[in-house]
């Protein structure tokens, strides 16, 4: 999922988005995002470009934000839909100023923050999925003996 653009005659370079810290300039969906994608967020337009399309668009737009000041993995559009994005630096392509450019992967969709109000508070999310998990394991195992 890339854009080119001209700035001058004669002069190409790769077109990126700015997203904190990082120069965006191509969108890798996982194949784990696009089942996350299918089961969680839309059920029609599932295909791997139609994802990358879809946050490419919002990249450009600015509606990408990241769910935490401090850290730099999960990410928010439109304030409500959640995913988790792991970057790449390019292998030759930098900026004209020589900066290199990103691979944004996308590893998984969490879902909706509008449909899921668990997702509001992403750390008692995770403890509370630990914790049924681990109870889980602790009813089957009593279950066994």
């Amino acid at each position: 999922m890339k854009d080119k653009t001209t700035e001058r005659w004669n002069t190409y370079e790769t077109f990126h988005v700015p997203l904190g810290d990082k120069r965006v300039a191509d969108v890798i969906i996982t194949n784990h995002a696009k089942i996350r994608w299918a089961d969680r967020i839309e059920h029609d337009r599932t295909g791997f470009e139609d994802i990358a399309e879809f946050i490419w668009q919002c990249l450009k737009q600015g509606r990408v934000t990241p769910y935490y000041r401090n850290e730099q993995d999960v990410y928010l559009i439109d304030d409500d839909l959640v995913f988790v994005a792991e970057f790449t630096e390019g292998d030759k392509e930098t900026d004209l100023a020589g900066n290199p450019l990103h691979k944004m992967i996308v590893v998984t969709f969490l879902g909706r923050m509008s449909e899921t109000i668990e997702l509001r508070d992403l750390k008692s999310y995770y403890s509370w999925l630990r914790h049924s998990r681990r109870m889980t394991l602790i009813k089957n195992s009593r279950k066994r003996k």
